[in-house]
């Protein structure tokens, strides 16, 4: 598994980025994918997760209704769509694989990807 996110930015309050993250590995099936971010002197914090179908979902309550998390297998990429951008959304954002159930913790995440700086501005 060799994740690369990408898609980050600056982009003022209430505005929108979408973030991706491909597989460039082999071994992209039956995944639960997960987004996770990390602000400067704090841990780091689940986002949205989704399963392998894209049937089960879950979101943290700070981004419910403003993000949506969306895969394509036949690309092996994953997608977090954010809109209402606020200041607090701002850290770099991370994406991980895990075979299994879906699990909010950033410890039941083997693979991660290198992460892409969000910085949302007042």
């Amino acid at each position: 598994v060799q994740l690369q996110a990408s898609g980050g930015g600056l982009v003022q309050a209430g505005g929108s980025l979408r973030l991706s993250c491909a597989d460039s590995g082999r071994t992209f099936n039956n995944n639960v994918m997960g987004w996770f971010r990390q602000a400067p002197g704090k841990e780091r914090e689940f986002v949205a997760a989704i399963s392998w179908s894209g049937g089960t979902t879950d979101y943290a309550d700070s981004v419910k209704g403003r993000f949506t998390i969306s895969r394509d297998n036949a690309k092996n990429t994953i997608y977090l769509q954010m809109n209402s951008l606020k200041p607090e959304d701002t850290a770099v954002y991370y994406c991980a694989a895990r075979w299994g159930p879906l699990r909010t913790a950033p410890s039941e995440y083997r693979y991660w990807g290198q992460g892409t700086q969000v910085t949302v501005s007042s």
